[in-house]
This record gives structure tokens, sequence and C-alpha cells, in this order.
């Protein structure tokens, strides 16, 4: 089972390895501002927009949902 407050902190973490502000990223994947409180509240988040999320953070989406510890993308 997926953990959404685990999901929550690494994009968080990994948005502050990159120093991207948390609102910006959120802007350039056309997500609202409360889309983060939303994952944490269980509303959940679509995988296109984990998806955008992960590709605006160059990592994967398993890193994200905690599959993996490595942040790479596998192409």
């Amino acid at each position: 089972m997926y953990n959404a407050q685990k999901l929550v902190q690494r994009i968080k973490n990994r948005a502050k390895q990159k120093n991207v502000l948390i609102r910006d990223m959120l802007s350039a994947c056309d997500l609202s501002i409360n889309a983060i409180s939303q994952i944490s509240d269980k509303k959940g988040l679509s995988s296109f927009s984990l998806a955008r999320i992960a590709d605006y953070l160059d990592c994967s989406v398993d890193y994200l949902l905690g599959r993996t510890d490595n942040p790479e993308v596998n192409r």
C-alpha cells in the first residue's frame, strides 16, 4: 500500500534538492496550489498529475511513490 504522507514528503524533498518552490512546480504542472494538501487528505492525485510532477522534478514516479530509493529515470 502506498503512503500519502511519504509521497508528499518525497515531492517536497526532491523539490528542495532541485531548489524548486512547490508553488512554482504546481503552476508549471498546471495543478492547483491545493494539490499537495489533497494528497495528504487522501483525495489522491491522478496518474497524469503525478507523472507531470515527476517529470518536472526529473525523477521517476516509482521514486515519488517510494518503490525505489533511486530517483533516476530509467529511459
